[in-house]
C-alpha cells in the first residue's frame, strides 16, 4: 500500500473485516431568511419599505407599553436606596455576619430599559461568599429592611413609601405601594456543588441568576440600539395576548429583536417596521423548530440552541401562530396584531382581509403513542440530537 493512500479516505477496517458503526452526525440548517437573500433575490418595488402607517403604529404601541415618568421615577428611586444598601453590606457589613456578599449588580428588563409599563418591578443579583441557607436569605432580606428604615429616617414618607419585605424560593422582594426591587440570592460558582436541597437554595435558581448576570452584560455590550428596546417591549406585549408565545422567555425575545434589527447585509439598524415584519417571517421559516440552527446562546458554552428549552408542541405552535399572524400583516392586519384594534382570536378564527381569507392552520405535531420497551421514540431522540455538544454539530 502507497504511504498516504489512506489520507482522506473512509474509516480503517477492524480486526476479522468489520468497519465501526457509522455515527450519525446532526447538521442543523438556518431557514430562509428574505433579508440576508435580498442581494440574491432583488425586491420588485420598495413600497414595504415605506409602510409609514405600520411604523407609526409600532411607535404608538411602544409610547403606550413605556413606563410613564412617574413608574420610573417610583422605581428608580426605590432601586437606588436598595442598591446602596447592599453596596455598603459588600464593603462595611460591620456585625451583619449571617452571611458575605461578594458582588451585586442589576440585571432584567430595569436594567435593560425594556421594562413595561404596570410591571414595576427591578431585579438585582446578590451573590453570596458563603452558601446560601434559607435562614441566611430571610436574615439578609431583614437587615435590608432595617438599614433602609434607617436611611429613610430624615425623609418625609407617605403611605406609597412604606418598606416592605416578603421572603420567596429566589430570594427576596423589597416594596412599596407603586414598586418591587427583586432580590435574587446566588452564590459563587465553586459553591454551586456543594448545595443540599433541604438546607440550601435551589441549585438551577442559583444559576438562573448567574446566567442573568452573563444576559444583561452582553445586552449592554451588543444591544444597546433603541430600536432593538422597542421592538423587545412589543415582543414582550405578544407573548402575554397570545399564549402561544408564552414559551418565548425574556432572552429568546432579547436574542430574536437583536437578530432581526442587526444581523443583515448592510450591518446597520433596520427599520422598526421591516425587523417587525423578520420577526414573523423567520418564526414563520421554522427558526424555532427541530432541525434549525435557531439562534445560538451567545452566553454559555457548547453552541446551546435557545429554541431547545422549547417542547416540540411549543415549537410547533409557535411556528403556525406566526405563519397565521404574518399573512394577516401582509394584508393589512397590523393593529389586531398590535392590540389597537381587534382581540386574539385572529389566531383561532377565519379572518377576512381586504377580500382575502385567512384561515387558521392546523398543528403538525403529533404526541407519541406507547412505544414498546427498548424503542426508542424518534422526537426525543431529536431532542437529544440537537442538544449535542460542537464536536457533533457541522456547521
Amino acid at each position: 500500500m502507497v504511504r498516504g493512500s489512506m489520507r482522506g479516505g473512509g474509516s480503517r477496517p477492524m480486526r476479522g473485516g468489520m468497519r465501526p458503526p457509522f455515527k450519525k452526525t446532526f447538521v442543523p440548517r438556518h431557514p430562509f431568511d428574505i433579508t440576508l437573500a435580498e442581494p440574491i433575490f432583488p425586491k420588485v418595488s420598495a413600497q414595504d419599505q415605506d409602510d409609514c402607517a405600520l411604523t407609526a403604529a409600532l411607535l404608538k404601541r411602544n409610547q403606550d407599553l413605556s413606563p410613564t415618568p412617574a413608574e420610573q421615577a417610583s422605581i428608580g428611586n426605590l432601586v437606588t436606596k436598595v442598591q446602596a444598601v447592599l453596596d455598603n453590606l459588600v464593603v462595611a457589613p460591620g456585625d451583619f455576619n449571617t452571611c458575605q456578599l461578594e458582588e451585586v449588580r442589576q440585571v432584567g428588563s430595569f436594567k435593560k430599559g425594556t421594562m413595561i409599563t404596570g410591571n414595576n418591578v427591578a431585579d438585582i443579583v446578590v451573590i453570596l461568599k458563603t452558601l446560601p441557607t434559607k435562614e441566611a436569605c430571610e436574615a439578609l432580606g431583614k437587615k435590608v429592611e432595617a438599614d433602609l428604615k434607617t436611611a429613610m429616617k430624615t425623609e418625609v414618607l407617605t403611605k406609597a413609601d412604606q418598606i416592605s419585605t416578603t421572603t420567596h424560593d429566589r430570594g427576596f422582594d423589597i416594596s412599596n405601594l407603586n414598586s418591587k426591587v427583586r432580590i435574587l440570592i446566588s452564590t459563587l460558582p465553586q459553591n454551586l456543588r456543594k448545595l443540599e436541597m433541604d438546607i440550601h437554595l435551589d441549585q438551577k435558581a442559583m444559576q438562573a441568576h448567574l446566567a442573568a448576570i452573563r444576559h444583561t452584560r452582553w445586552f449592554e455590550e451588543n444591544a444597546h440600539h433603541s430600536s432593538i428596546k422597542v421592538l423587545i417591549r412589543i415582543l414582550k406585549d405578544l407573548t402575554k395576548r397570545f399564549e402561544a408565545f408564552t414559551p418565548l422567555s425574556p432572552w429568546m425575545l432579547d436574542l430574536i429583536a437583536h437578530l432581526s434589527i442587526m444581523n443583515n447585509p448592510s450591518r446597520q439598524a433596520l427599520p422598526i417596521n421591516l425587523a417587525f415584519r423578520r420577526v414573523f417571517q423567520l418564526l414563520s421559516a421554522g427558526l424555532f423548530l427541530p432541525g434549525s440552527a435557531g439562534i445560538t446562546d451567545p452566553c454559555e458554552p457548547g453552541h446551546i440552541r435557545v429554541h431547545t428549552a422549547m417542547t416540540l408542541e411549543q415549537q410547533d405552535i409557535c411556528c403556525l401562530t406566526a405563519q397565521t399572524l404574518l399573512r394577516v400583516l401582509a394584508h393589512g392586519g397590523y393593529k389586531h396584531i398590535l392590540g389597537l384594534e381587534g382581540n386574539t382570536s385572529i389566531v383561532r378564527e377565519m379572518s377576512v382581509w381586504n377580500g382575502v381569507v385567512v384561515s387558521t392552520l392546523e398543528s403538525v405535531y403529533e404526541k407519541p403513542t406507547d412505544k414498546k420497551d427498548g424503542e426508542i421514540d424518534e422526537d426525543m431522540e431529536a431532542v437529544e440530537t440537537a442538544c449535542v455538544a460542537d464536536e457533533d454539530i457541522v456547521e
